[in-house]
């Protein structure tokens, strides 16, 4: 399947110059959906996954329905403050200012091996903060997927040595 043409592309949002990659075209498709889920677990077979993680809120869309597949648990990764039991802490830049990013302490058994999803690979800041709270916890990230990758904003060289998945590439 050819999940760019499931992809809306929106000319100036959230700001004028960005072509925002929207998603919501390919998951209100629901066979389209069900092969991208489909296509990311066909890439990841061999590869030992005990959780998937992801960040909130295109991450949930994305590594719940994976580790549903792949038969393994889902850790949801939060914006501060929106946990109800014990986390850490990340804090990360954005392109205009910083934000944090939280996790139950409890989440994560040292040792467990941790896949990263999410909708989309940018500039790798997102992950590149979901990946230090992997690593604060015992962890071993064994990669990330993505449904897209921006390949022209280098998120891989932020996250070099992690395996990337990703399905669709814009250059």
């Amino acid at each position: 399947m050819d999940f760019k043409e499931k992809i809306r592309v929106i000319p100036d949002f959230p700001q004028p110059g960005i072509r925002f990659k929207d998603i919501t075209t390919l998951l209100m498709d629901g066979k389209a959906y069900q092969a991208a889920i489909n296509e990311l677990v066909e890439k990841l077979k061999g590869t030992e996954i005990d959780l998937v993680v992801g960040p909130e809120a295109r991450g949930f869309v994305v590594g719940a329905p994976l580790a549903y597949a792949l038969g393994v648990g889902f850790v949801p990764v939060r914006k501060s403050g929106k946990l109800p039991a014990e986390t850490i802490e990340v804090k990360y830049s954005l392109e205009y200012g910083k934000d944090a990013l939280a996790m139950h302490k409890d989440a994560i058994v040292p040792g467990q091996k941790v896949l990263i999803a999410d909708d989309l690979l940018a500039t790798g800041g997102t992950i590149s903060a979901t990946l230090d709270l992997v690593k604060q916890l015992g962890g071993e990230p064994v990669g990330a997927s993505f449904f897209i990758e921006l390949s022209y904003l280098n998120g891989r060289q932020k996250l070099e040595g992690l395996d990337i998945i990703s399905l669709v590439q814009y250059e």
